[in-house]
């Protein structure tokens, strides 16, 4: 057991050895600001560049959850291969883990209010988009079921379109508009999603699809959207989704299998085309002894199938996000890592600036050793001047950092200031000051005192 006076005096040599290592650093500004400068270019690039990272990570993920979470896109390829809008319906009977489905149908047509004429997108969807989307509004109501079978004249508008059409803090909500030539009334308006999110929903105009059928002078979707509640069960509905599109469509011949992505499979078939289910790594058993895309037949080309595009992809949303997830934070850390190198050469840059130290202070490493210092008491003593060294560099390199993002920030760039970057690149750097460090401290505290003051 320590006694007290024990503890007093172990108390009252560390800080006598953080006093010495304090005047050390002080004795020679020049270079101790060079050495703790090293460490804080180190520091600043791993913070700024792991912020820079993690910012365009975030920034995928949140374009890609602005889509909805939990859905479900199977989309045409080619005008042959459109559904007819009560696919949807079918598909929500057949496939148990669907919760909700609508039909899709876009395009462009010219719009008239007041004054203002423009060229706008239009989305046809059913009463479920806001569910399926995960999209609520701000103000009015969004179209019932009712008024999709009945083709009403209803539309709901985007955010920025809204803003851009709402003069005078006037409501927009129970007004009219023109969209190619007939009148039709406005009764909703959708939630900002921000810009480049959910798909540019804020710069369009939703109307029940059978309303938009009449508008865009189509009669077939080119997609429909699928919702699940949970991400087993939109799995789940990929592969059935799957197998019902590869009967319905008589596909058998040419199925695709591309896990985690669109990509050509195998061949076969009159019209050379498949099924792409994209599913983020599930592969789907291909029942009918064809080639998958590993196969001689079969060539992964993207979206294509030779020189012939997937005429249907089944595409989950969920596995998009995770592989996009996945692929940043490889990304980021291959950053750091690089930014890493500079907190090496920093650890290098202390081990010798008290290597030159140890060899200058001979005399006052004699003199200590003379008046019953001990090697325990050097080794302390240069230990801590290189964690001094260390411990100002990461501190001064994650302000710098910090500061460095959000000018990043102010130019219009994606950042996140990443607090797991800055404990990893303070704690790598007090590491390296320490391991760094010892070695000169062990020669310092193995100088004899004779030597030490005959060298001086």
């Amino acid at each position: 057991m320590i006694s007290k006076t024990s503890l007093k005096g172990l108390s009252v040599r560390l800080w006598f050895s953080m006093q010495m290592a304090f005047h050390g650093i002080l004795s020679n500004k020049l270079r101790s600001a060079l050495t703790v400068l090293g460490v804080a270019i180190g520091v600043t690039s791993v913070v700024a560049l792991m912020g820079i990272g993690e910012g365009a990570r975030l920034a995928v993920m949140k374009q890609f959850e602005s889509l909805g979470t939990n859905v479900v896109v199977i989309q045409a390829q080619e005008d042959k291969y459109y559904f007819e809008p009560e696919k949807a319906d079918e598909f929500l009977e057949r496939v148990s883990t669907l919760d909700y489905t609508t039909p899709v149908i876009y395009g462009d047509a010219k719009m008239r209010w007041r004054r203002i004429s423009a060229q706008v997108p239009i989305l046809g969807v059913n009463q479920d988009f806001p569910v399926i989307r995960d999209h609520p509004l701000i103000t009015g109501q969004f179209f019932n079921k009712l008024q999709v079978q009945q083709r009403s004249p209803v539309v709901v508008l985007g955010y920025n379109v809204a803003k851009n059409l709402q003069g005078q803090g006037r409501s927009i909500v129970g007004q009219s508009m023109t969209i190619g030539g007939l009148d039709y009334r406005i009764i909703g308006v959708l939630k900002e999603k921000g810009q480049g999110q959910g798909d540019g929903i804020d710069d369009k105009v939703v109307m029940p699809y059978t309303t938009a059928q009449k508008v865009l002078k189509k009669v077939k979707v080119p997609e429909i959207w699928g919702k699940s509640s949970s991400n087993d069960a939109i799995e789940l509905s990929v592969v059935q989704l799957g197998r019902i599109i590869r009967q319905e469509y008589k596909l058998d011949g040419s199925n695709a299998v591309t896990p985690g992505g669109s990509g050509g499979g195998s061949t076969g078939g009159e019209e050379g085309g498949g099924v792409a289910i994209m599913d983020g790594g599930m592969e789907i058993p291909i029942e009918d002894g064809s080639t998958n895309n590993n196969g001689e037949e079969g060539s992964n080309n993207g979206t294509s199938l030779g020189d012939k595009k997937m005429p249907v992809t089944v595409t989950s949303l969920n596995a998009m996000v995770d592989q996009a997830d996945q692929a940043n934070r490889i990304m980021s850390l291959l950053l750091g890592g690089i930014a890493a190198v500079s907190l090496l050469v920093g650890g290098l840059g202390i081990m010798n600036i008290m290597l030159v130290a140890v060899t200058e202070r001979t005399g006052e490493i004699g003199v200590r050793r003379a008046l019953g210092a001990r090697q325990s008491d050097l080794m302390v003593q240069f230990v801590l001047e290189a964690l001094y060294l260390s411990g100002i560099g990461a501190v001064i390199g994650v302000i710098l950092g910090v500061l460095g993002l959000n000018m990043f920030a102010h130019y219009g760039f994606d950042t996140a200031v990443s607090f797991t970057a800055i404990r990893v690149a303070v704690l790598v750097a007090l590491g390296s000051g320490l391991v760094f460090g010892v070695y000169p401290a062990a020669n310092a505290a193995s100088i004899p005192p004779v030597e030490a003051l005959r060298r001086d």
